[in-house]
């Protein structure tokens, strides 16, 4: 029997890793995969933010929990993916919202941003994808969303950002190859600037839920059609 919308956007049972959401879009993502039914472990670096941003979510009656983790560091994410593990059982979602742009680097030091932005916006995501493929979806399938932040008309960022974000477009359309024989969609949303609170929630509902299962290795823009009016293409 065919299932209804309500079935298909369901995510009761399901366990979503969020990174990058102590605040701003990645809380409303983590919101809307938790009014859809997923529990919630949350990702960031700063404990007292995520903290926060636990409560906030309890407070609306959602199962949510953190873990502090800086998405540089290899053995933090090894930590992270272990201890979601063993407190909530396997990854069904990953959203990979990792995020870092020129000024978080020190001033004048140019290559120091570079290594910066690659490392947490491009290798802190592949590390994280490679380590949920292994001990959650192979075998069993689930879904990745790799945020490349800025859209397709932003210069958010300068040249690293630019860069890291078409490096994470291609990543996830490789993935998204790869991994399609294990049952695993692999896409990438793009959101412009600026965003309203609820302008993330439908789009990342749609990638990580059964609605979503036909679409993988694509790249969803949500700019409020800026980007389409103007013919940029992501």
């Amino acid at each position: 029997m065919p299932r209804t919308i309500h079935q298909l956007f369901d995510l009761t049972g399901k366990t979503a890793l969020i990174t990058g959401c102590s605040h701003g879009p990645g809380l409303h993502m983590a919101h809307a995969l938790g009014e859809a039914g997923a529990r919630l472990m949350l990702c960031a670096r700063h404990a007292d933010a995520l903290e926060a941003a636990c409560a906030d979510l309890q407070a609306a009656g959602l199962d949510a929990r953190w873990v502090a983790a800086d998405c540089t560091v290899e053995a933090d994410l090894h930590k992270l993916v272990a201890e979601t593990l063993q407190r909530m059982g396997d990854v069904n979602i990953l959203v990979n919202n990792i995020s870092a742009n020129w000024g978080d680097a020190a001033p004048g030091d140019a290559a120091a941003a570079w290594d910066l932005v690659m490392n947490r916006n491009l290798r802190g995501t592949f590390v994280l994808c490679q380590l949920v493929a292994r001990h959650s979806m192979i075998g069993r399938g689930g879904r990745i969303i790799n945020v490349a932040a800025g859209g397709p008309l932003s210069d958010q960022g300068g040249l690293a950002n630019s860069t890291s974000r078409g490096a994470l477009i291609s990543l996830t359309r490789a993935l998204a190859r790869e991994w399609a024989p294990h049952g695993i969609n692999v896409n990438a949303l793009c959101p412009g600037l600026p965003l309203g609170h609820e302008d993330l929630k439908g789009a990342v509902l749609l990638l990580a839920s059964d609605a979503g299962k036909p679409i993988s290795g694509q790249c969803l823009v949500v700019d409020g059609g800026a980007s389409a009016r103007l013919g940029v293409v992501a």
